[in-house]
């Protein structure tokens, strides 16, 4: 057991299983004391298993640690108090605050259902704003506090998983916000997109829909083969670690990778180029002259239109 966390109270959502599980389990490896919130739903959102939340908890005891487990649904505003309070009433003390928590339901654009919209939004926004919202007065008070949120390489853009990407997008802009709100009372507020073989990304479903995409030459058969090669996420928490300590007490607003041995962090978004009009409005005329030549200079349509397939003599529309 390590000490530089020694006595914190931590709050892992999400910590029944995967990433977060994991995260946890070596939040307690280095003392401190963990909340470990699960209500064990699928992969979808669907159904309760609170045996997840008991496994980790369980893992937690056998090494020397403590943990309490919670198995509240952090998508209800209510119930993220009672997750953050549970915190204080068991160990005295809020100082970290993670949340792994998340589901997919994968279709394209055209096919997705508005229930499948919003659940996937509600798990993973919804989460991150209720429990934030509640651990937020207590760490303005004490004047510390450590806030672990977990994106997805899907914010940069993702195929069959618009509502997840969409999600994961956010979720990066509410940590910078919410870095430069709580900043001044020493709380940090960083992001995580890790990468790793867990019953989110490993499923039947996920490799076909892959597959597929190998196969309408939208992903390289490299790059499958390195999907289906990730690593255990085993490998992620060290980052996590250490953004909760004394110090990385002025790591604020960034946003890191982890996958395997490899650890990085994305650059900051900026304006790269830029076209003035010596004050007046610009024309279209201009615009289709210059937007070519300057802000698009060197740009590469991340998915140009295909080719309509021929029709075979004697098929049908």
């Amino acid at each position: 057991m390590g000490e530089r966390l020694k006595d914190k109270g931590a709050v892992v959502v999400g910590g029944g299983g995967g990433i977060g599980g994991e995260i946890a389990l070596a939040l307690a490896a280095e003392g401190a004391k963990v909340i470990v919130n699960d209500p064990g739903g699928a992969r979808d959102g669907t159904g309760s298993d609170r045996s997840l939340a008991d496994k980790t908890v369980a893992r937690i005891k056998e090494k020397g640690g403590l943990a309490v487990a919670n198995y509240a649904s952090a998508v209800d505003f209510n119930a993220a108090k009672e997750i953050v309070d549970s915190c204080l009433s068991n160990f005295g003390r809020l100082d970290i605050l993670v949340n792994a928590a998340g589901i997919n339901r994968e279709k394209m654009l055209w096919n997705m259902t508005d229930q499948d919209w919003d659940m996937v939004l509600k798990v993973h926004l919804y989460t991150n704003f209720n429990t934030i919202r509640w651990a937020a007065g207590i760490m303005r008070e004490q004047r510390r506090g450590r806030i672990i949120l977990t994106t997805s390489s899907a914010w940069l853009g993702n195929i069959g998983q618009i509502n997840y990407a969409a999600a994961k997008g956010a979720i990066v802009s509410f940590t910078r916000s919410s870095a430069r709100e709580l900043g001044g009372y020493g709380i940090t507020c960083n992001c995580l997109a890790p990468g790793a073989a867990t019953r989110m990304t490993m499923t039947e479903e996920v490799k076909a829909g892959f597959r597929k995409r190998v196969e309408s030459g939208v992903m390289t058969q490299e790059a499958y083969e390195a999907f289906l090669n990730q690593p255990g996420p085993e490998w992620v928490p060290p980052i996590v670690v250490y953004l909760c300590t004394d110090e990385a007490w002025n790591v604020n607003g960034k946003v890191f990778s982890a996958m395997g041995d490899k650890i990085g962090i994305y650059s900051e978004p900026v304006e790269t180029i830029q076209i003035f009009n010596n004050g007046n409005i610009w024309t279209l005329d201009q615009l289709l002259n210059l937007v070519p030549k300057t802000l698009l200079a060197g740009y590469v349509n991340p998915r140009p239109p295909e080719k309509p397939k021929e029709k075979k003599p004697g098929s049908v529309l």
